[in-house]
């Protein structure tokens, strides 16, 4: 009997004493660009990514629907494995929209205006690193069809990033001088839809171009019979042709992804 008492007591102390598990943080922040008032997503792991022990930033720029859920879900993934994630806001905050045609709308203002795109995603690049969980010596950007043109673009503006990644990007070549690629620093990921019919062969023809021209370290993969928005499970209920998911691509580019930036973090002197 003193045994079995002797024995609860012990399983009650370590359920009382053992450290809770660590998880996934988030926290909404406002920040702005000028006037406009942007609201992003930071998540980060606080077992591994704090003061004492920061970790990589990466900078998640969304699709062309705003920074919503999908957007802010693959900051927490990246959290996942380690990293500090922020979901920026490049619209403003509560922009948001399933309508094509919204989106259509203030995605076009952005191309319009290089300088508007780089620098929303300049401002949303500085929340993150002012961050304390946040290695300021290892930064990269990611981006999703829209997204994937404006971290592209934000490399363009000779931000410190080790890493680009774009996914599925409806724009690869840059947004008026093609001189801006001499600013990229970091090394230039492109995961493209084989069968992605928004983006033209002269396009993809012209970013080879660029990226060789400016003497950059680049890879590009293409995924057989992916076509645009490949990443998001949610890409087909949006009723636009040449819109859907493809579950093989998203797994491969997100596995081609980590790779590069394991390669990239592990390598500053590319820089």
């Amino acid at each position: 009997m003193l045994h079995l008492r002797q024995l609860l007591t012990s399983v009650f102390l370590f359920c009382v004493c053992a450290p809770a598990v660590a998880e996934v943080q988030t926290k909404v922040i406002e920040y702005k660009h000028g006037e406009v008032v942007l609201e992003g997503l930071l998540a980060w792991d606080d077992a591994v990514a704090n003061e004492k022990t920061p970790q990589p930033g990466i900078v998640v720029c969304p699709e062309w629907w705003g920074n919503n859920d999908y957007a802010r879900g693959r900051a927490k993934k990246l959290a996942e494995l380690g990293f500090v994630a922020f979901s920026i806001d490049v619209y403003g905050k509560g922009k948001l929209t399933t309508d094509a045609g919204q989106a259509s709308k203030w995605a076009g203002e952005l191309y319009g205006s290089p300088e508007l795109m780089r620098g929303r995603a300049k401002a949303g690049l500085d929340v993150l690193t002012s961050q304390v969980q946040v290695d300021k010596t290892r930064l990269a950007a990611i981006g999703y069809c829209m997204g994937g043109t404006v971290a592209l673009e934000l490399a363009r503006t000779g931000a410190d990033l080790d890493a680009v990644v774009a996914f599925h990007a409806g724009k690869l070549t840059a947004l008026g001088d093609a001189s801006t690629n001499a600013r990229i620093k970091g090394a230039v990921l492109a995961c493209h839809g084989q069968a992605d019919t928004f983006v033209s062969a002269d396009e993809l023809r012209a970013f080879h171009e660029q990226m060789s021209d400016a003497k950059l370290y680049y890879q590009f993969v293409s995924y057989p019979g992916a076509v645009h928005a490949f990443t998001n499970p949610n890409a087909g209920k949006f009723g636009v042709p040449g819109v859907d998911y493809n579950e093989t691509a998203d797994r491969r580019s997100w596995e081609h992804m980590k790779a590069w930036f394991a390669d990239a973090f592990a390598r500053p002197e590319r820089r």
